[in-house]
């Protein structure tokens, strides 16, 4: 006899408190966004996400499907890369990358006074790493900044997840990302955000990836 998962069950008692929390006050989010919304909820205990968080139109089902398409995932740091499931990303014939310490990325940020994430996305972008993957900013508003000045340049993302978090400059980069209409995007209105939820998009996704729910 299979004895349960501890860790399963914990999870699945998580994610009910959630959604009993969530119709307590009101808050209805409609799929396949309430997968991802439940996911950030679940992962910062804060509920108020729900509220913050915002995406295009077809963002979700954009991401999953260059995710079942074995994209890259690029991230502006390597909080968010350790936190994304390999397991799922494996199954799913994708990759992580972030190039924030890779070599010579900080001296090349220095040279063209930029921050080493935001040099990170533009190696990302000179290797092709960006077009049809996942470039996912959970950290640097600057790493977003340069993320939409490639976009401006016609890079083409198969989807922008822009959730920096902080009081410079966060909530300007993500304000600017909600105006782009080239390339869907999922981001959190507001100052709020971080690696903790960049990684909490990011699983949900693989989650549905690896469902059939959107089939």
């Amino acid at each position: 006899m299979t004895t349960p998962d501890p860790g399963a069950r914990i999870t699945a008692r998580s994610m009910a408190i959630v959604r009993r929390e969530l119709a307590r006050r009101g808050i209805a989010v409609s799929p396949p966004l309430d997968a991802v919304v439940e996911r950030v909820v679940h992962s910062t205990a804060d509920v108020e996400y729900a509220t913050l968080l915002r995406a295009s139109p077809g963002a979700v089902e954009a991401g999953v499907a260059a995710l079942r398409r074995g994209c890259a995932v690029v991230t502006d740091v390597n909080m968010v890369r350790v936190g994304i499931s390999a397991r799922r990303v494996t199954a799913l014939g994708a990759r992580v990358a972030c190039f924030v310490g890779e070599p010579g990325v900080a001296e090349a940020a220095r040279r063209a006074g930029l921050t080493r994430s935001a040099m990170g996305l533009r190696r990302a972008a000179e290797l092709g790493l960006l077009e049809g993957g996942l470039a996912v900013v959970g950290n640097a508003p600057t790493a977003l900044d340069e993320l939409l000045r490639l976009v401006a340049q016609g890079v083409r993302p198969a989807l922008i997840v822009g959730v920096p978090v902080g009081f410079v400059g966060a909530a300007e980069s993500k304000a600017a990302l909600m105006g782009v209409r080239a390339v869907p995007w999922i981001t959190v209105e507001g100052v709020k955000g971080g690696s903790a939820v960049a990684v909490a998009v990011v699983n949900a996704l693989l989650i549905l990836a690896e469902s059939h729910g959107l089939e």
